[in-house]
């Protein structure tokens, strides 16, 4: 057995401990504020409270304090994140794009503790070999190698301790210091949000279920060999602990070196796949985190990881998504406005500007389908524009209705696929892609 060289931070677990954390987190912002404040008093300046409040000296204690947490604290950050252009204002998209990065891992000491419970005493007989090197860590748990007895290689995911428990005090907590701190609108009705927030990360908290979700996949995908995906080892799956086959393959920014035919090539399956979840499996993973990605360049093959961000969308908002495709296609505002109806938006009273600018927003996100022709991501200020778009709405239109939660999670895929794409400076014809999945 090989253990870390880092001592890493261990997770604060129980409610009251985690809690008092964020209180803690509280005080050195208000702290930061008071100290902010005098300084620019010196200097003749009259600051308001939202100068003071984001400082980067209070951003980066946000961002700290939320990544020691982990688990939830962490999730919700990210799940707020503005990568996929959604309405919130661009201050907090500051301080949450922080905790888009990896977690800091638990010490091994805590590790140790996780994989007893998890397995028994003698959990080390289940392997000839154990890194206690995490090869990841991120927001509900860390990824180690290992090696089987038969010499198998696998890559283990362990779950944070407490985090199961702690997801719904999180959630309700951190949204707490956001409203407190004044980065979230008065006027915004968040409760529908934070329900499925709480629902969606129970259910990645559960490793069996994802199990179950990874198997459901490598069913769905067993006829498109262009995809390849771990196996579970059962016996050594639990909640808090999931034993899969290690897989080989690039980063997917490493494509970045690679010919463009390659890089359009991964964009292409990877809308594609998209197009198959939500038409046809009708089941989305919706984490748009391009470490859930690996390539293969010997077989072209991407490698597909993490499920635990699985959601099932029911006939009526697939079949929405599908109108809405298809009337942006074809510019048909009073079908747009259909669609949205369908899926969810527009269930709140909002004035006929708002509404229009919904409608504006979304022909704005159709345009890399509405010709029929290769659309250039890298040349394109898409997301530019939607984060400009988003800001708009919200801050001068009063457009403060949370969108549906199907919805929101959809658009957080689609907006990572654009900011991939972009990345990755593919130049992909997605009307093609899209075009078999849409009615006449």
């Amino acid at each position: 057995m090989s253990s870390a060289d880092n001592k890493g931070s261990r997770i604060p677990q129980g409610r009251l401990t985690r809690m008092s954390s964020l209180a803690s987190l509280a005080t050195r912002v208000a702290g930061g504020m008071l100290g902010e404040g005098a300084r620019q008093l010196a200097q003749g300046k009259r600051p308001s409270t939202k100068d003071l409040l984001l400082t980067p000296a209070n951003a980066s204690r946000v961002a700290a304090q939320l990544s020691q947490l982990r688990g939830a604290a962490m999730k919700v950050g990210q799940l707020l994140s503005m990568d996929a252009g959604d309405l919130l204002p661009p201050e907090l998209t500051l301080i949450l794009s922080r905790l888009q990065s990896n977690g800091t891992p638990m010490p091994p000491r805590q590790l140790s503790q996780v994989l007893v419970q998890e397995l028994g005493k003698d959990w080390q007989q289940n392997f000839a070999q154990f890194s206690f090197k995490p090869m990841a860590a991120a927001s509900i748990g860390q990824v180690h190698q290992a090696h089987a007895d038969d010499g198998r290689k696998l890559a283990i995911k362990v779950q944070y301790p407490g985090i199961s428990a702690s997801i719904d005090s999180d959630v309700d907590n951190v949204m707490t210091l956001l409203r407190l701190s004044r980065l979230l609108p008065e006027q915004l009705d968040y409760t529908e949000l934070l329900t499925e927030a709480k629902r969606q990360l129970h259910a990645e908290a559960d490793y069996v279920l994802e199990a179950q979700q990874l198997s459901s996949f490598a069913k769905l995908l067993a006829d498109a060999p262009q995809f390849v995906l771990p196996v579970v080892e059962t016996q050594l799956t639990t909640s808090r602990l999931l034993t899969m086959s290690y897989m080989e393959g690039l980063e997917l920014s490493a494509l970045q070196e690679q010919p463009q035919a390659v890089r359009n090539q991964a964009v292409s399956q990877l809308f594609s796949l998209l197009f198959r979840e939500l038409f046809e499996f009708r089941l989305v993973q919706t984490d748009p985190n391009f470490a859930n990605y690996l390539y293969q360049p010997e077989s072209q093959r991407l490698v597909l990881l993490d499920f635990g961000a699985t959601r099932a969308y029911p006939e009526t908002i697939s079949e929405g998504y599908r109108q809405l495709f298809s009337a942006g296609l074809n510019n048909d505002t009073p079908a747009i406005e259909q669609a949205l109806s369908q899926i969810g938006f527009f269930s709140q009273d909002i004035v006929p500007a708002q509404r229009q600018a919904v409608v504006n927003m979304v022909q704005l996100a159709c345009e890399p389908v509405s010709e029929n022709s290769a659309y250039d991501f890298a040349n394109s200020p898409l997301a530019s524009q939607l984060r400009e778009a988003g800001t708009q709405l919200s801050l001068e239109q009063g457009y403060w209705h949370s969108p549906p939660a199907d919805a929101l999670f959809l658009h957080r895929k689609i907006g990572g696929l654009y900011l991939l794409a972009a990345k990755l400076k593919a130049q992909v014809n997605v009307q093609q892609l899209l075009l078999p999945y849409l009615k006449d």
